[in-house]
């Protein structure tokens, strides 16, 4: 029997909590809930029912941290495993017979002083079957930052978590993790067949990294990308459409079948032929680089750190808050290593290159 399905990457407008209190934050996270339960039903109303699965961009509930506290945002953007705002989101699962994905920040009842930004993804019954802790951001705790902490609680099956479905095999890459091959790469080691990315990145007419970057994990993987960008964010000391656009569904050969253009839009959805590509899979030949890998030639180098684990762990473990400074700082110490084992080189000034 076949397995083919239309997904779609919603683009649609985020609604910023970054002026609110607490208490107002929290109502305007369930009216952004609300928001998009309406633009998900006439989605498929317009689709068709053979839309069963649904991918929402970064920041659909609250845009991101500006200037707030790791404490601050936590009160205010950050929502609880076991919340009402997952209750609803099941809601729209349920509802609408789908699979549905997004990010968003989230408590974790094992690490009370701190949030994750996590990637989820809810099944048509409304239970959450996939939880993806985003490992790499600039400015927001990871678990590589607690990481002998995590692992003792989640073991190293949490970190690239796949999830069989009826839809084959899901998992999830946040935002500009896309730009991370690594990232994609343990997740198709797992058996991952279809990435869903929510993202909020820079519209443009032209190609940019993170767009170069899905079509590229795409190929590397054979698996299908559906990348779900904010249509603009609102209510934001930003001007709104500086991300917007470019929510796609490419194909295991990094083809395009569907792209938005600015605005919010339901234009990027897409039949997703899963028999088809796990024809392709099984295919011998030069195409088939998921079978090609020679890992071994890759691990030493990997084993390498760069950007060192534990930095939120003090000397006995224990994890810290840190200030948003924390990050930065780190990056920067992270740079002078790489600088001191000469992988990267010093700026040349015009008089050593006279």
């Amino acid at each position: 029997m076949a397995l083919a399905y239309t997904a779609v990457a919603l683009q649609s407008r985020c609604f910023a909590i970054n002026k609110l209190n607490a208490t107002e934050a929290r109502q305007k996270i369930f009216d952004n809930i609300e928001r998009v339960s309406g633009q998900i039903r006439g989605t498929k109303g317009f689709v068709g029912p053979s839309v069963k699965l649904v991918v929402l961009p970064e920041y659909f509930l609250t845009s991101f941290p500006m200037g707030e506290s790791l404490p601050e945002w936590k009160e205010k953007g950050a929502v609880a495993a076991d919340g009402r705002e997952y209750e609803k989101l099941a809601e729209i699962a349920q509802q609408n017979d789908i699979y549905l994905s997004g990010n968003l920040y989230e408590l974790d009842s094992h690490f009370k002083d701190l949030y994750f930004q996590t990637s989820f993804i809810i099944g048509p019954n409304g239970d959450t079957i996939l939880r993806y802790r985003r490992l790499v951001s600039m400015f927001a705790p990871t678990p590589h930052d607690v990481l002998d902490e995590y692992l003792d609680v989640y073991g190293e099956a949490s970190l690239f978590p796949v999830v069989d479905t009826e839809l084959g095999k899901l998992a999830c890459v946040a935002s500009e993790e896309i730009l991370y091959p690594e990232i994609s790469r343990c997740l198709a080691m797992n058996g991952a067949e279809v990435l869903l990315h929510s993202s909020s990145e820079v519209g443009a007419n032209e190609l940019t990294p993170k767009d170069i970057a899905k079509r590229a994990r795409a190929i590397e993987n054979l698996c299908y990308v559906v990348s779900a960008n904010s249509a603009g964010i609102a209510d934001i000391d930003f001007p709104a459409e500086s991300t917007d656009g470019l929510s796609k569904v490419v194909d295991f050969k990094g083809r395009v079948l569907a792209e938005a253009g600015m605005g919010e839009s339901m234009v990027a959805n897409a039949e997703l032929d899963v028999t088809a590509l796990r024809r392709y899979r099984n295919k011998p030949g030069m195409g088939n680089i998921l079978s090609r890998q020679r890992n071994e030639l890759f691990a030493p180098y990997y084993n390498k750190s760069v950007y060192p684990a534990n930095t939120m762990l003090d000397e006995n473990g224990t994890y810290q808050v840190p200030e948003r400074s924390h990050f930065i700082q780190t990056q920067m110490h992270t740079i002078k290593t790489l600088a001191s084992q000469k992988i990267i080189l010093p700026e040349s000034s015009d008089n050593e290159n006279s």
